[in-house]
């Protein structure tokens, strides 16, 4: 009985252990939940064969990275107001079209 208790102890430490890991991991989001929650956001008022067509291209798409380089004031103010994604790719666009 006495060899029971501890080893009993152990194995809840363990289990809880190991939920608080899974629950951790599931805050942090891959790039394909990322991307897929900025299309779910763009696609907004868009149904039936038309969302689908949507989702279909812009979950295709490729990332940003791949577009033009921006001047690194661009790129900078981008990361100073902390932006990511389809934002900052619009911001940063948006702000080389401006520097023309």
């Amino acid at each position: 009985m006495k060899q029971l208790l501890p080893l009993i102890a152990a194995m809840g430490l363990a289990l809880s252990m190991g939920m608080g890991v899974a629950h951790a991991a599931e805050g942090a989001k891959t790039a394909q939940q990322s991307k897929m929650a900025s299309c779910n956001k763009d696609a907004a008022g868009k149904k039936g064969d038309e969302r689908k067509a949507f989702m279909k291209d812009c979950l295709s798409a490729k990332p940003a990275a791949a577009a033009p380089a921006a001047t690194p004031s661009c790129d900078q103010a981008a990361a100073e107001k902390k932006l990511a994604g389809a934002a900052k790719a619009s911001f940063v666009k948006k702000c080389m079209a401006d520097a023309k």
